[in-house]
């Protein structure tokens, strides 16, 4: 959807959410795309004035099809959290998987691990406090090799944490180690055309 095109379906230059389900639904018809199509209008909508305005989508349409990896991380994560607290928790990330899930119906045969958005969930999670631990005890190591090593007491005990949301910087390493959980993006790319 170039200008042209943005005019034509918006004459009044602005998006509605309806809108932009009707947009999804397009692209997605054997599927129900509203509730994933909700999610990313609330991201488009960077003004939050309920409608999203060409520029806010161009914006975003250029991050997710043109921006450079941590740009569509961070886009990414802007999504996933849903309610904007700096902070991915499990339901919110239930949420997003599942309203994919449905949005791309049965179309995509996914392996038995990953046949439902609580398996996929548990999955990323899993993978991503691994590698929080990881990062964290490279940090722990670092500081020993120093001699701080009464510093690394408390990156310890977080080893341990299983807190079940994730920062941006988790969420960034976590992706970079396994691509497929911001693969979502490339949902993005079609409405360009």
């Amino acid at each position: 959807m170039r200008y042209k095109g943005f005019v034509r379906d918006c004459p009044n230059g602005m998006l509605t959410e309806a809108g932009f389900q009707k947009i999804y639904k397009q692209f997605f018809p054997q599927g129900d795309p509203s509730d994933f199509a909700s999610f990313v209008f609330k991201v488009f909508d960077e003004n939050k004035d309920g409608a999203i305005e060409f520029h806010e989508f161009i914006r975003a349409l250029s991050i997710t099809s043109r921006g450079n990896l941590d740009e569509k991380l961070h886009w990414a994560f802007k999504l996933y959290d849903l309610d904007n607290d700096g902070f991915i928790t499990r339901d919110e990330m239930l949420s997003i998987v599942g309203s994919i899930y449905k949005m791309v119906g049965s179309t995509v045969k996914l392996p038995e691990e990953e046949n439902t958005p609580e398996k996929r969930v548990d999955r990323i999670f899993r993978m991503m406090d691994k590698m929080r631990k990881m990062w964290k005890l490279g940090t722990v190591m670092q500081k020993v090799w120093r001699g701080e090593w009464w510093q690394s007491t408390n990156a310890f005990l977080f080893l341990q944490n299983n807190d079940a949301q994730l920062t941006l910087e988790e969420f960034k390493e976590g992706a970079k180690a396994d691509p497929s959980i911001v693969h979502a993006l490339s949902l993005y790319e079609g409405l360009s055309s």
